[in-house]
């Protein structure tokens, strides 16, 4: 996929693509640091057809939860032809009486036969995470396991 990147004089840049649909969509990272999410004409980038502007907060949700799924398209690619074995997300919700204390006091593992394979946390990927890293409220979790391990999984997340 070809992103074309453009600088925008006085404004910051734009960041653009065109989809499959034939539709470009993209974000501009504005100098003070705001971003936009644009929908352009697929014949003029320069046409914006809608924007959004996104506060930081909805900036990192929104990598979030593009960049989760797409490492969990990744693994589901990558597990397809072993049987019984699925990929899931979990969100580490405010209430969790996980939040703010080391996923190996979870014991996810143990309990349920599940892998955590990566956490994405504030737009950034934490591949293969270690007992000691902490989890935060609104972290999303990358598990690979079996069906059955995966809900104890989320069980486990949610209950204690």
């Amino acid at each position: 996929m070809h992103v074309e990147e453009t600088e925008l004089p006085g404004l910051g840049v734009r960041k653009d693509f065109m989809t499959a649909s034939g539709r470009r969509i993209g974000v501009v990272v504005h100098r003070d640091g705001t971003t936009e999410f644009i929908l352009s004409t697929w014949d003029d980038p320069d046409t914006c057809q809608a924007s959004i502007p996104l506060t930081s907060q909805e900036t990192t949700t929104l990598a979030q939860l593009l960049g989760g799924q797409l490492i969990v398209n990744q693994l589901t690619e990558e597990h397809r032809d072993v049987p019984g074995i699925v990929t899931r997300q979990f969100s580490i919700l405010h209430e969790s009486p996980f939040r703010d204390r080391p996923m190996g006091t979870a014991s996810i593992r143990t309990r349920s036969g599940v892998s955590i394979v990566a956490i994405m946390r504030e737009g950034e990927v934490i591949p293969s995470p270690g007992p000691d890293v902490v989890l935060h409220a609104s972290d999303l979790l990358v598990a690979v396991g079996t069906l059955e391990g995966l809900d104890k999984a989320a069980e486990i997340l949610r209950k204690g």
